[in-house]
């Protein structure tokens, strides 16, 4: 080596050898060993917030550990790849939606005969004429068919006769012709009584 110059492995020396490049060095390792246990944690953590299996959170962390703090980061993107896309909570945050939508889908009212959607202030269906509610003699607002008092001003509603009792009332009046007439209400049996006299 020509004289006069410095010797190239005396100043890497010089330079390994001083004080605060060697603090500097042990810092930047520890950096690194407590960056890639952190994202051991992290991986661990996110695992758990994504799955109920109690296994896979350790799996995650012990994928990060296994590649060494010098490959570390390529386990992070294998990582990221592969975990479930989203977490509990966001599963949980999803179904809520859905049963809510499903509830709204519910609540819209339908004929109990003929399933046919109706308004919940009607009073009868319009395509097969079933009583959905009837006014309240007292308060003029909605009561349901069955209810016996109105729940809004707790007065007592006729209760609505069945057909099965009208038919049973009708038979036992007799078997008499005015008899039959008495008995027939509804607007066809009138409408043929009307005609048969």
């Amino acid at each position: 080596m020509p004289s006069g110059l410095p010797d190239p492995g005396k100043i890497w020396n010089d330079f390994v050898g001083n004080p605060v490049v060697q603090l500097a060095g042990q810092l930047i390792v520890l950096y690194v060993v407590l960056l890639w246990l952190g994202t051991a944690y992290w991986a661990f953590r996110d695992m758990q917030a994504r799955t109920e299996n109690p296994i896979l959170p350790y799996f995650a962390a012990a994928l990060i550990i296994f590649f060494t703090p010098l490959l570390f980061l390529f386990a992070v993107v294998l990582y990221l790849i592969v975990r479930p896309r989203e977490t509990l909570a966001e599963v949980y945050e999803r179904s809520l939606a859905e049963e809510s939508l499903l509830a709204e889908v519910e609540r819209n009212e339908v004929c109990p005969v003929c399933r046919e959607r109706v308004q919940n202030d009607w009073l009868v269906c319009p395509n097969c004429r079933t009583r959905l509610h009837r006014v309240c003699p007292s308060c003029n607002r909605l009561a349901e068919p069955e209810w016996p008092l109105c729940a809004y001003c707790g007065r007592e509603l006729d209760r609505p006769e069945r057909p099965s009792r009208v038919a049973a009332a009708a038979g036992a009046k007799g078997s008499g012709a005015r008899g039959d007439r008495a008995a027939d209400t509804t607007p066809e049996r009138k409408l043929r009584g009307v005609t048969n006299t």
